[in-house]
């Protein structure tokens, strides 16, 4: 790197990050679980995040520009996430739903130190999320998985979930449009022989076969019924507002990955705080408490778990941080002089 007189930051392109073992699992497990463990000691900074939604309430839900920022470690790395979506994009603009940039600071100068393409991370590590729940969560052994939305996220959450676990035997894919099911369906076919991909007709067909069930939409509708969920279910609730409330007063155990980010902007945990059906002193544990080790995961076989995911900074400057390592160990990416 360059002197302080002629400082840089290193540019990693979605191509330079999937070089360094960004388009796979491992890399964010590894960096999540260490991050999550942070969080839960106090060892992170972590800002309530913003949302900008330029049309107000008379937008679509998945239509807005967050700004997520964090610190993790000691001394580590601080950073910020800015993180667009329209929900329109695949149809009207022929690209993907959601786009991000991912800026690492320097805590010692709060100098940048880099600038990384964003929307692959941000879908690797919400799949790892799920990869590190399921390993404490769901029942062990598990065979079925319920996927419900077949988009970039959740496609990457069924890639993920089958590298890091060989017990899986059955995927059950369902999204509004057949064709993206079937195509994953095929992929999953292609690259896992063993494993019997079905298209499941409804949601509630994928999601009553699932020991896992992970929906990944963009709905603003809950949906997902409290009686569809099969005993010894985990409910990875990756995109918030797919479960009804019931859901969550019925569930066995209801974990998050940070309280303070799950209770607003009213999405459902933060709806049944308001109404006083739920509180601080129902939640089993936060993630990362469970890996810590201060909370104990699943204990019985029947136990129905839901866990609702926020999405944390905390997560992304993590996995970020892991992969600007990474690329600067291995000569990849290109310096950007910043004077």
């Amino acid at each position: 790197m360059s002197s302080e007189d002629s400082p840089q930051m290193l540019y990693l392109s979605r191509s330079d990050i999937a070089a360094v073992g960004g388009d796979a699992a491992e890399l964010y497990v590894d960096a999540l679980n260490a991050g999550l463990i942070a969080h839960a000691e106090g060892k992170t900074v972590q800002p309530l995040k913003p949302y900008l939604r330029v049309a107000g309430k008379q937008g679509h839900i998945a239509d807005r520009i967050i700004a997520m920022p964090a610190h993790v470690g000691d001394p580590g790395l601080s950073g910020i996430k800015w993180i667009g979506s329209k929900h329109d994009n695949p149809a009207e603009r022929g690209r993907e739903r959601a786009s991000a940039v991912i800026v690492l600071n320097d805590p010692a100068s709060n100098y940048p130190v880099a600038v990384l393409e964003g929307s692959l991370i941000s879908a690797w590590r919400t799949a790892g999320v799920t990869c590190l729940a399921a390993r404490h969560l769901a029942r062990e052994g598990f065979t079925d998985v319920a996927l419900v939305g077949c988009g970039v996220i959740g496609s990457t959450q069924i890639t993920a979930l089958l590298q890091q676990f060989g017990s899986i035997e059955r995927v059950h894919l369902h999204d509004q449009r057949p064709e993206a099911a079937r195509a994953l369906a095929d992929r999953v076919g292609r690259e896992h022989p063993s494993v019997e991909a079905r298209v499941a007709e409804t949601a509630e067909d994928a999601v009553r076969a699932g020991d896992l069930v992970v929906p990944c939409t963009v709905t603003s509708e809950p949906y997902i019924a409290f009686d569809w969920l099969k005993r010894g279910a985990l409910l990875c609730n990756v995109s918030i507002m797919d479960v009804h409330k019931e859901v969550f007063l019925k569930a066995d155990k209801v974990v998050v990955d940070d309280w303070e980010q799950s209770n607003r902007e009213k999405k459902i945990i933060n709806q049944l705080v308001l109404e006083g059906s739920f509180s601080r002193g129902q939640l089993h544990a936060e993630l990362g408490e469970i890996l810590a080790g201060a909370r104990p995961g699943r204990t019985e076989d029947d136990e129905i778990i839901v866990l609702n995911p926020m999405g944390m900074a905390v997560e992304d400057i993590a996995c970020a941080g892991a992969v600007y390592e990474r690329a600067r160990e291995r000569g990849v990416g290109t310096w950007l002089d910043l004077y």
